[in-house]
Formats: structure tokens, C-alpha cells, sequence
């Protein structure tokens, strides 16, 4: 007899990069290393964080010894934010990063990027998500448009629809109501497509911006 086999399934996992203030200009040379490293940029934005928003970002290092010297420097200019995908992502990205100290990495990892655009044990160029938990938290704040797999049910679904998918859907049936197209059902399906706020960024230009 005849096994079935399930069809084969591929699990894409996400995680949050970013380009830290003091090598934004490298941008495009660390894209491509990234790119080249068989990760998808799936969403990009440049971002201007104020030291308040700093400190929530990196609500679980509180407390330590280094937190306001980290907070001034990430706060110190726009940085890159990038939703990172591939398979097993948060770890290969942990991997290519290289260790969080700088000098560390140098002498024990010197092909990391951080031994390559790191400058101390606080400027280490660029951050990673740690865990799914931390990704999951970190691409909320910093794109918090963006649904993450487990889809939300119950209340935050309701909230939501009500924040990201009832405007638009509104913006649409007014704009059917006033163009009467003869298919109204395709119509407005291609209106929906065509004006989707969710459709991913993929290496596009960026303004600064406030999260």
C-alpha cells in the first residue's frame, strides 16, 4: 500500500533589522549583503526615534549600567528599520550580526557585519531580533501596520479591522458609489488591491518618519 506524504511545507519566519544612526550611509552596501544572503526585505522605513521611544523599544535592558548612553545614541539620528524574511531568519540574522560586542566580534568573528561596521561595545552597528517573541514585539512597534502570524482574534481583530481595514474599505465603497461601474464586485476588488495600505515595501525610497 501506498503512503500519502503531506505535501511539503515551507515555513518563512520574520525578524527585525536595523541600521543604527552612525552607519545609515552604508545602507545600500549592507542591503546587498543581506539580499545576497538569501533574505527577503519584505519592509523598510527610515525612522527618527526620540529617546522616549528608545527607551520603550529596549524596555528589557532598564536598568542597566548602559541604557542611557544606548537610548542617546540610537535616538542620535534616523535609522533603517527592515522586516527581515526568510527560512529560520531570526537565527541566520543573529549568525551573519556576529556577537553584540564589538570588540568580540573583531577578534573572534572578524567576517561579522558588526566586527565590520561596528565601532565599540555600544556602537555595534546594527541589531537583531533575539528571540520570535522579541521579533514579534520589535516589528509591532516599528511597523505596527503590519499583521504577524498568529492572526489576532477576539478583540484585536475587531480592533484592528477597525483601525487599518474599515477606513479603506469605506474610501472604496464611496468611490464605488460614485464611478456606478457596470461589475461593481470587480470593481471594487481591484480598487481594494490597488489602494491595500499593507502592500509590502520592498527596497523603496524612504522619508524620515515618526513611528
Amino acid at each position: 500500500m501506498q503512503t500519502l506524504m503531506p505535501p511539503p511545507q515551507i515555513y518563512v519566519e520574520r525578524t527585525l533589522a536595523i541600521i543604527k544612526p552612525d552607519i545609515i550611509h552604508k545602507e545600500d552596501e549592507i542591503e546587498d549583503i543581506i539580499l545576497r544572503s538569501g533574505f527577503t526585505i519584505v519592509q523598510k522605513r527610515k525612522i527618527q526615534l526620540s529617546p522616549e521611544q528608545c527607551s520603550n523599544f529596549y524596555v528589557e535592558q532598564y536598568g542597566k549600567m548602559f541604557f542611557p548612553n544606548l537610548t542617546a545614541y540610537m535616538s542620535s539620528g534616523p535609522l533603517i528599520a527592515m522586516v527581515l524574511a526568510r527560512h529560520c531568519a531570526i537565527s541566520y540574522w543573529k549568525e551573519l550580526l556576529g556577537p553584540a560586542n564589538t570588540i568580540i566580534a573583531k577578534e573572534n568573528y572578524p567576517d561579522s557585519l558588526r566586527a565590520i561596521y561596528g565601532t565599540d561595545d555600544l556602537r555595534n552597528a546594527l541589531h537583531g531580533s533575539s528571540s520570535f517573541s522579541a521579533a514579534e514585539r520589535e516589528i509591532r512597534f516599528m511597523f505596527p501596520e503590519v499583521v504577524i502570524e498568529p492572526i489576532p482574534v477576539g478583540q484585536a481583530a475587531k480592533d484592528y479591522l477597525t483601525r487599518y481595514v474599515t477606513p479603506t474599505l469605506l474610501k472604496g465603497l464611496t468611490a464605488l458609489c460614485k464611478k456606478k461601474p457596470a461589475d461593481p464586485f470587480t470593481w471594487l476588488a481591484d480598487w481594494l488591491i490597488e489602494h491595500n495600505p499593507n502592500t509590502p515595501q520592498l527596497r523603496h525610497n524612504v522619508i524620515v518618519e515618526e513611528p
